[in-house]
């Protein structure tokens, strides 16, 4: 486990004038990077998906642009989507109108699509409307809440999710496709609101097929847990009823693995 200095909790509802930008196509990032220069913005140039994610989670960004016909676009901003409105960014696509570009953007829950070739005015506008929206969204949400993107090894690629619930024994996440059920699953995450990064092994006790899944930590060093536990206890966590707190909703449709019985009588 890798420890640094701790970061401000008030940074996610401070962030700074910054857009993490998805985008590879020349002509789109000069006009991108003109317009965002006329909102005293910086262009923040992401080589993946996953580093776009981590800009917006650890609140470095408060808009994401994402090019459709990148590996991972549809991925990010679904992601994004699903955080909790403090935290959410403005999200913008950035599309051809071809087809399935344009029906992915569509869906994905984007704010706004941008078509190619993109035109400035049209970008300044859409920028605005985002921001606009995303600091309405905030002001309706009294409550502090921050999640963190959980990274699963696979066997033959790394699964991203975000945090829906951390406990002493394990995390529950949201991710961008079925999460398979496996034991000894090697995770990662960074604890939310902090730059202390937890990782160990994990078996996943329950999953559905909207991504889902419940984890159950199987290795996790003594002094990670340790951390954790500090973590937990600065944010008056109660851990009476932590393993339950893992559980799916009684009328979930999920698939479990062979520890629910266990999981279930510990929960009681």
């Amino acid at each position: 486990m890798t420890f640094l200095r701790p970061t401000n909790a008030l940074s996610v509802e401070c962030m700074r004038k910054s857009a993490a930008v998805l985008c590879h196509d020349k002509r789109s990032l000069q006009t991108l990077q003109a317009t965002l220069d006329q909102l005293d913005t910086e262009l923040i140039h992401c080589r993946s998906h996953h580093e776009a994610l981590e800009l917006v989670m650890s609140g470095k960004c408060s808009t994401m642009i994402v090019d459709f016909d990148l590996p991972g676009a549809e991925e990010a901003i679904r992601m994004a989507s699903l955080l909790p409105p403090t935290q959410k960014p403005a999200l913008l696509a950035v599309a051809s109108r071809a087809w399935p570009g344009t029906g992915q953007a569509f869906q994905s829950g984007a704010n706004r699509i941008l078509y190619r070739p993109l035109e400035g005015e049209l970008v300044k506008e859409a920028l605005k409307a985002g921001r606009k929206l995303a600091k309405q969204n905030r002001r309706k949400c009294p409550r502090y809440e921050v999640k963190t993107l959980v990274y699963l090894e696979l066997d033959h690629h790394t699964l991203a999710g975000i945090s829906i619930d951390i406990g002493e024994h394990g995390l529950a996440l949201q991710a961008a496709e079925p999460v398979p059920i496996k034991s000894n699953m090697p995770f990662r995450c960074v604890l939310p609101g902090t730059q202390i990064t937890l990782q160990g092994e994990a078996d996943v006790i329950w999953a559905s097929d909207q991504g889902r899944a419940g984890l159950f930590f199987s290795k996790l060093a003594a002094p990670a847990h340790k951390h954790l536990k500090q973590w937990l206890a600065k944010r008056g966590h109660q851990s009476k009823h932590a393993v339950r707190d893992l559980l799916p909703p009684a009328d979930a449709h999920v698939e479990f693995a062979a520890v629910e019985e266990e999981l279930q009588t510990e929960a009681r």
